[in-house]
């Protein structure tokens, strides 16, 4: 062993020492002291069995999962068409957190936020984009990547100088169309040919994340409601979605009107370790059927996890992301995916999801 192995495990033990005294003294009061860890370099004459490896724990900021390395990227935030010919979808399994809300019609439109996860696969088919998506999308401080927009969201876009990728206006080269599809569900993208974009755009590629709450054991699963089976009806009663929750994986597979919601990049199911259904209140704004949905005012909600349901209500603060409440308190998630679901509050939720 080197001398300067010797020097590190020594001031390591004192400073261990001191706080094994601090703590042992009978006070009521538990005085933690910080340990310096020393990492030495390996000099030349040192073998690399005699240095000393730094281990370094690195979370993704949205999963609250181990990563490789510090998550600092900022987020794209894409508008995911979600109409039977769109489907299915390509790179969902890789978003980070997925948001569905309704558009026109009482059909539904994906918002995925991709940020900690690495893939060169297609992103799409993406679509145009309304006021509560650009909402969403800044939840995360992320790009908005959409396919032309409806008149409200464009002159918010334009008005408010949002910064945004879009196929139509201001980043053409920066998408591309699938043969195979037919159009308006053939637009797609990649995550090398949106940083291009963003680059080209000057955008920043860094951004400030919200910080979410994660736990491996939230203690209101104790008392929750089991929930293995959960039904989502949005507003047609032709469309539902549903989930099952595997045990052994500790996720929810997610479904389409029976069906498996499947990735085309590599046919794998959707899942996601949380499950959130927000109710919030939506009027229709005009002729045209388009929406006007509140992601501000608050409003009842239930989470799901680890095939369990709490019943909870959810609140958001000016320049913050939706948070959970329960009896006052935030609750946590559990490190993994989040999808969203928010359903229209002129019904009661208990209309919207069902769960056993």
């Amino acid at each position: 062993m080197t001398q300067r192995l010797r020097i590190a495990m020594q001031l390591t033990l004192a400073a261990v020492l001191v706080g094994l005294t601090a703590c042992s003294g009978g006070a009521k009061e538990t005085v933690t002291r910080p340990v310096e860890t020393i990492v030495p370099t390996a000099s030349a004459s040192e073998s690399p069995s005699e240095t000393m490896t730094p281990t370094a724990d690195f979370i993704a900021p949205l999963t609250g999962l181990p990563v490789d390395k510090e998550v600092t990227n900022r987020p794209f935030s894409v508008m995911i068409n979600n109409l039977a010919p769109a489907r299915p979808q390509s790179g969902l399994t890789q978003a980070d957190t997925v948001w569905e809300l309704l558009a026109e019609g009482g059909i539904t439109r994906l918002v995925a936020i991709f940020q900690s996860k690495e893939f060169t696969d297609p992103i799409g088919p993406i679509r145009s984009i309304r006021p509560y998506f650009i909402q969403v999308g800044e939840f995360y401080s992320g790009v908005l990547v959409h396919v032309g927009a409806s008149n409200d969201a464009f002159a918010v876009l334009q008005q408010q100088h949002k910064e945004d990728l879009d196929e139509i206006t201001n980043a053409g080269a920066y998408f591309y169309r699938d043969k195979s599809r037919k159009a308006p569900h053939n637009v797609y993208s990649t995550l090398e040919k949106l940083r291009a974009g963003a680059v080209k755009r000057k955008y920043k590629d860094t951004a400030t994340m919200p910080v979410l709450t994660f736990s491996k054991t939230p203690p209101e699963l104790a008392t929750a409601s089991p929930a293995t089976q959960i039904e989502i009806k949005f507003m047609l009663s032709d469309y539902k979605v549903s989930y099952t929750y595997d045990s052994t994986k500790a996720v929810y597979s997610r479904f389409i009107n029976g069906k498996p919601h499947i990735d085309k990049n590599n046919d794998e199911q959707l899942t996601a370790t949380n499950l959130v259904v927000l109710s919030a209140k939506t009027d229709i704004k005009d002729s045209v059927g388009r929406l006007v949905v509140d992601l501000d005012s608050g409003g009842d909600a239930v989470l799901f996890q680890n095939g369990k349901a709490i019943a909870c209500n959810w609140e958001r603060k000016n320049g913050d992301i939706i948070r959970l409440m329960k009896d006052g308190q935030e609750l946590p998630f559990l490190p993994g995916v989040t999808y969203y679901h928010v359903v229209p509050n002129s019904t009661a939720l208990d209309k919207h999801v069902t769960y056993q």
